[in-house]
């Protein structure tokens, strides 16, 4: 694409003129009843018009830069291939906003990025800054604590990072685990044999599989061994080398349970641990969340990273991080 800059001004406002050398990508950019346009001009207060491959954008100087580094960036995705949809309109602008991060995301400026996961049914690239520093910690550290609200991509891009290694050949094994937050006396009324017991624990964890796998493959390598999941109960008196683990919904172990877990870290392993520290499910009278001892001890040390969320990372809809952000701010 080339950049045409109309320098007018009109009062305080400035007008860009964005010329675009593939017309036939242009309703993917634009949306269907220009609504990535729409969102666009309602996020960033601009002003937009269209005719023919001529873009013109009008607000205030900063915006329209703004606005015209994200339909670049969204042109140059649906070039490579990528959906466009309001979300990722929305992702698009975050990432705009945060400068810093080009070195992480991007080897060559305005290039495709160079943080990415790729898996046999999609290749995944970030959607919020923070996803992009987690996406980056996930391929340089050994242990990674991702901490945040639901709709995030915590255990999603885990997953896919852990099924791009096993393609690769990097690790043997996908672990996959959960605590059964129910055990005990109500799970032994559930009808069925010990896996039918706790599948329904672990669905999420399929779910995440199945979008980054053909099932056959999925299934096929669950029954080689390749890929386990398991409740976490499972883990103990394991050494798990050779391996990618990943522990969902961490916040619903007991620091006795995640001091199991954790030591079960083995040679040429990484291990992702996965929670919401304000969604704690426990049972009464235990006493704290085994992932924020966790957190309280080990932060900081050699070989581990931290990745914090918030509500503004949701990639879910975006009613999803309203919802997040007044629950939090309800206290």
């Amino acid at each position: 694409m080339s950049r045409k800059p109309v320098p007018a001004q009109i009062g305080d406002r400035s007008r860009v003129e964005v010329l675009f050398d593939k017309p036939q990508l242009l309703s993917a950019l634009f949306g269907q009843y220009d609504r990535n346009l729409v969102a666009l001009e309602n996020r960033l207060d601009v002003y937009i018009t269209a005719r023919g491959n001529r873009v013109g954008l009008e607000g205030t100087a900063e915006q329209v830069a703004l606005a015209r580094e994200v339909l670049q960036d969204l042109y140059q995705r649906i070039s490579r291939g990528e959906e466009v949809d309001t979300g990722l309109v929305d992702a698009s602008i975050a990432m705009a906003a945060e400068p810093a991060l080009d070195g992480i995301v991007r080897a060559d400026p305005g290039g495709p990025p160079s943080v990415m996961i790729r898996t046999r049914k999609k290749t995944i690239v970030p959607r919020t800054p923070a996803q992009a520093h987690y996406m980056h910690a996930l391929t340089g550290h050994d242990m990674i604590f991702a901490l945040g609200p639901a709709g995030t991509g915590k255990t999603y891009v885990a997953v896919a990072q852990a099924v791009a290694q096993l393609i690769t050949g990097s690790v043997q094994r996908l672990i996959l685990s959960r605590p059964a937050v129910e055990a005990g006396e109500r799970l032994g009324f559930l009808p069925g044999d010990m896996k039918e017991k706790v599948d329904p624990y672990l669905r999420p964890l399929y779910d995440a599989l199945y979008d980054c796998l053909p099932a056959e493959q999925v299934e096929r390598r669950i029954a080689s061994g390749e890929i386990e999941i398991a409740p976490i109960a499972f883990m103990r008196g394991r050494t798990l080398a050779d391996a990618f683990v990943i522990l969902d919904e961490a916040q619903n172990t007991t620091p006795a349970q995640m001091k199991m877990f954790l030591t079960r870290f083995g040679q040429n392993s990484r291990m992702v641990i996965c929670g919401d520290p304000n969604q704690v499910d426990l049972p009464g009278g235990v006493a704290a969340s085994g992932l924020a001892d966790a957190v309280r001890r080990l932060e900081g040390m050699e070989g581990l990273a931290t990745c914090r969320f918030t509500a503004a990372d949701v990639v879910r809809h975006p009613i999803v991080g309203r919802i997040v952000e007044a629950y939090e701010g309800a206290g």
